[in-house]
């Protein structure tokens, strides 16, 4: 299996990257962060600095299995702005490549036309920039290849779904064992 990249730009939501990128860890996939500027620190909505992995300028991305977009705004609208990043989601979409997007970064793939005819959901307010999705009011929603969550509620659900789709619902269940998850 190749790697996961989650892109961050700035203004990204935190607890949706980084939670999803625990998780990921955790299940020991591998993750790369990717700052889609030209540094590698990035400072998130809240204000948390993060340094990513790698610049956007130094991937080629040739051994991607998932790209993951975090929302959080302005950091939604900063990864839709990048010119390089709506390339490869084109391109991964065309060759339906799972993509996983959170809370307004739905709005991406909805600009781009690449959820025409997918369940997705997103942040209460962005559903209308879903263009021709079956809009869902699920937290998380896995179609195909596009796994959608709808806030930062939600970071750890979207981070398991992720985690089922490369690993199975018994490598989640283990998981959510391990970090003392109670479902009420």
């Amino acid at each position: 299996m190749g790697i996961i990249y989650l892109f961050l730009a700035k203004g990204f939501e935190e607890i949706e990257a980084l939670a999803t990128v625990d998780i990921l860890r955790r299940a020991e996939l591998q993750v790369k962060t990717v700052s889609i500027s030209n540094q590698l620190l990035v400072i998130g909505v809240h204000g948390i600095a993060i340094q990513a992995d790698t610049l956007f300028d130094d991937e080629s991305f040739s051994d991607a299995s998932m790209l993951i977009l975090p929302g959080g705004m302005p950091g939604a609208s900063n990864l839709e702005a990048h010119s390089g990043l709506r390339t490869l989601l084109l391109e991964f979409a065309r060759d339906s490549k799972p993509i996983s997007a959170i809370c307004a970064a739905p709005y991406v793939l909805g600009k781009l036309n690449i959820l025409n005819g997918v369940k997705a959901t997103c942040y209460p307010g962005f559903e209308d920039n879903l263009l021709g999705a079956k809009k869902s009011s699920k937290s998380v929603v896995a179609d195909g290849n596009i796994i959608t969550g709808n806030g930062p509620g939600a970071a750890c659900k979207f981070a398991y779904k992720i985690v089922e789709h490369f690993c199975g619902k018994n490598v989640v269940e283990d998981l959510k064992r391990k970090m003392m998850v109670v479902e009420d």
